[in-house]
C-alpha cells in the first residue's frame, strides 16, 4: 500500500486481508466490542475475492460503562443495550471521523469511496451503519450483522433524503445480546433513510449473537454484488 498509515491512527495496527491480484475495492471490517481485527480474520480471508482487500481495524481500549467500567477494546462507550439506552453520542461521532479517515486514505491511494464498502459485527455493524449513512461520499455498501442503528433519533427521514446505499442486515433469531426485534427496528428505520428497495433483512433460525456459514455465504454474495471485478 503507497501511503503513510502514520497519520490514520486505526490504520497503522489494522489486520489486513490481501487480494490475490491487483485490489481495486476495499472492504473495511469492524469487530464487536471487546474483540480485535484479528478475530475475523480467518472468517473474512474463507470468502475474500481476489480484487478486494479486507481492513480489519482494532478498536481502542476504553472504559465501558455496561460493563462496569472495565477497559476493553470499543468503539464508543455503551450504556445499554435497549433502544432507549442513553448513547454516547460523542464517541460515535469520533468513531465515525475515525473510519471516515480509512476511507479517505484508502481514496487518496486509487481507491475510491464508492468501491469501499462498510461491514460490522455487533458493535462494529452499529458504527458501519452510522459511519455510512453520515459520509459525505456514497459508498458501495453497508453489510451490518448482530447490530443496531446509534443515535437513530438523530435521523429525519425529512431531512436526510434517500440515499441510494445498499445495506444488506444480518441477525440470528435467538440473539440474546442484541434481540432480533431489536434488528428488525432498525430495518424498519433504515427504510425511512435509504431507499428502501436497497435494504435486504435476513434473519438465520437457532443463530445466537455469532456468525455462520449461511450468513457468511450471503455477506460474501453481498460483496460480490456492489463490488464487482473491474
Amino acid at each position: 500500500m503507497c501511503g503513510n498509515n502514520m497519520s490514520v491512527p486505526l490504520l497503522t495496527e489494522a489486520v489486513t486481508v490481501s487480494g490475490l491480484e491487483k485490489e481495486t475495492a476495499a472492504v473495511i471490517f469492524l469487530h464487536g466490542l471487546g474483540d480485535t481485527g484479528h478475530g475475523w480474520a480467518d472468517t473474512l480471508t474463507a470468502i475474500r475475492l481476489p480484487h478486494v482487500k479486507f481492513i480489519c481495524p482494532h478498536a481502542p481500549k476504553i472504559p465501558v460503562t455496561l460493563n462496569m467500567g472495565m477497559t476493553m477494546p470499543a468503539w464508543f462507550d455503551l450504556k445499554g443495550l435497549s433502544p432507549d439506552s442513553q448513547e454516547d453520542e460523542a464517541g460515535i461521532k469520533k468513531a465515525a471521523e475515525n473510519i471516515r479517515a480509512i476511507i479517505e486514505h484508502e481514496a487518496k491511494n486509487g481507491i475510491p469511496p464508492n468501491r469501499i464498502m462498510l461491514c460490522g459485527f455487533s458493535q462494529g455493524g452499529a458504527l458501519s451503519l452510522y459511519t455510512a449513512l453520515t459520509c459525505q461520499h456514497e459508498l458501495a455498501g453497508v453489510v451490518a450483522l448482530s447490530c443496531w442503528l446509534p443515535l437513530h433519533s438523530s435521523f429525519s427521514s425529512a431531512s436526510s433524503g434517500k440515499k441510494n446505499l445498499p445495506i444488506l442486515q444480518c441477525h440470528g433469531e435467538t440473539d440474546l445480546m442484541i434481540p432480533v426485534l431489536f434488528g428488525a427496528m432498525t430495518a424498519e428505520k433504515l427504510k425511512t433513510i435509504v431507499n428502501p428497495q436497497m435494504t435486504t433483512f435476513k434473519t438465520y433460525p437457532g443463530l445466537a449473537h455469532c456468525s455462520s456459514p449461511q450468513e457468511m455465504a450471503a455477506v460474501k454474495e453481498f460483496i460480490e454484488k456492489h463490488l464487482p471485478r473491474i
